[in-house]
């Protein structure tokens, strides 16, 4: 019966943040098929340290799990860099029935900026996904990356002004005949 009480535990906490954990994972491997294999190691280690979770928040415990287990994935499959993919060209559209050209520009912008992002060093990418995607707190984005607070609202402020620098850098680019 305990097992039975441990498992209800587990699953009232971790599965309503199963799809923050996907899409950290997602953004951080940089495909679908890699970021499942992150989240169900992620999910695992939870399980299994659900006992030595004393925290008021299980998102950032468990998104610092997800973390940690892209890094010891990293290790195993890949090179040093944090890789990101782009965002879904279906996200919810601001007019409800977009023309196909509204569509097609909007498609085209979230594509550049999945491609802009991901040219940001590694520790800039980390703390924009869960600042801006994941809208974790500076505090909780601490304690996810292990940073102290001072350094996640410094690399959030380069982060955002490097995307910046080259969404514009990207317009002029564009422009040139």
């Amino acid at each position: 019966m305990a097992t039975d009480g441990r498992n209800r535990r587990f699953e009232l906490l971790a599965m309503p943040h199963l799809d923050a954990a996907f899409n950290l994972a997602r953004w951080l491997t940089g495909n679908t098929a890699d970021a499942e294999d992150v989240v169900q190691d992620a999910y695992l280690r939870a399980f299994r340290y659900l006992d030595a979770f004393r925290g008021d928040n299980f998102r950032v415990w468990l998104l610092t799990i997800v973390r940690n287990s892209f890094l010891n994935w990293l290790k195993d499959n890949r090179s040093g860099r944090l890789l990101f993919q782009a965002a879904p060209a279906d996200l919810d559209w601001a007019d409800p029935d977009p023309g196909p050209e509204a569509m097609l520009l909007d498609r085209v912008d979230s594509e550049t900026l999945g491609i802009l992002v991901a040219q940001l060093p590694a520790e800039y990418r980390e703390v924009l996904i869960l600042r801006e995607i994941e809208d974790l707190s500076y505090k909780d984005i601490a304690a996810v990356t292990g940073a102290p607070a001072g350094t996640v609202m410094s690399r959030l402020s380069r982060a955002r002004l490097a995307l910046r620098k080259a969404w514009i850098d990207n317009e002029k680019g564009a422009q040139k005949p």
